[in-house]
């Protein structure tokens, strides 16, 4: 226990003194990548690569163009890659790894690079148009030896410049969202437009179309559906009819065939906008425990229906 307080506290003071270090060179080093014609590169040897790897994930997640580049690959033919319009940010505790020798070659094709380094006064310092310095702490590894506290800073160093970088751009949810179609973030972010049913698998029928009408047009669905939108001349919402519906008249002497769906349908029916965050249909289902959400445009007009297993085959949790 004593040891993990320790490794916590050495690798958050390095953090510290990183952010202490901070001056106009992070200013440039913003400004340089905002200005790239081409993409960003990122590139380092060993526990620093593996940094690099995921500050360049962030960098391509939050809306800049970038790649991850292995400096003795790149020296192998991954040169390919680099284009002379590209920044590079290299990663170097000691700034005289292998990158000493790629340094020389990207700057000759025209890439401006950017390190992050704990000596400001190495080799690849010396070749590097912006150096951020990371500091000396000492590392957290018992016998001083394994990057840690430097690992840390160095990635805190590489977050902050992409998320900087992002803010700059002015980069929206709703194209974070783009980014991260599968994951958690971006069912959070999704829109109701984005999972509903349209077409032929969205029953729409006219207040006075019959219940005959009605089935027929839940049946013709390709798709199972549960329900179907009922719209006046002007095609707003007005009703929804479903599968229960159809069971509970079941029990009624009368023929159904002939009724009109405006005698039994759902009247004002729940519903979200199709600019809504699918988020809020599922709140919405569960909270009145419906199967079927008519989604709506900004005029009131049928655009689509959600099935509530659309949301869960996305992941949506019920």
């Amino acid at each position: 226990m004593l040891r993990a307080h320790a490794v916590l506290r050495a690798e958050a003071e390095a953090i510290l003194d990183a952010d202490r270090r901070l001056g106009d060179a992070f200013v440039r080093a913003v400004e340089m990548i905002l200005d790239c014609k081409g993409r960003v590169g990122v590139t380092g040897v060993g526990k620093a690569g593996l940094i690099g790897n995921k500050i360049q994930a962030t960098l391509a997640s939050t809306g800049t163009l970038s790649y991850a580049l292995h400096p003795v690959e790149a020296l192998h033919g991954d040169l390919g890659m680099i284009h002379g319009d590209d920044v590079i940010v290299a990663l170097s505790k000691s700034g005289g790894s292998e990158l000493v020798e790629l340094l020389p070659v990207l700057k000759k094709e025209g890439c401006r690079v950017i390190l992050l380094t704990a000596r400001m006064d190495s080799a690849c310092a010396k070749l590097a148009d912006v150096v951020l310095d990371i500091g000396q702490t000492e590392e957290a590894c018992p016998l001083g030896l394994a990057p840690s506290s430097s690992a840390a800073a160095m990635l805190a160093l590489g977050d902050a410049l992409a998320l900087t970088v992002m803010e700059c751009r002015e980069f929206t949810p709703q194209q974070y969202a783009r980014n991260h179609p599968g994951g958690a973030l971006g069912r959070l972010l999704m829109k109701a437009g984005e999972v509903m049913r349209t077409g032929a698998n969205c029953p729409v029928i006219r207040d006075t179309a019959t219940l005959a009408d009605c089935y027929q047009a839940i049946l013709a669905a390709p798709k199972r559906a549960g329900a179907a939108c009922v719209v006046d001349v002007a095609g707003r919402l007005v009703g929804i009819v479903t599968h229960g519906d159809f069971f509970r008249m079941l029990s009624r002497a009368e023929p159904l065939s002939g009724m009109k769906v405006a005698e039994v349908m759902t009247r004002n029916p729940k519903r979200v906008g199709a600019g809504e965050q699918a988020v809020e249909a599922l709140r919405i289902m569960q909270h009145y425990a419906i199967d079927d959400l008519p989604v709506v445009d900004d005029q009131d007009r049928a655009a689509g229906l959600i099935d509530i297993q659309d949301l869960v085959s996305r992941g949506f949790v019920t």
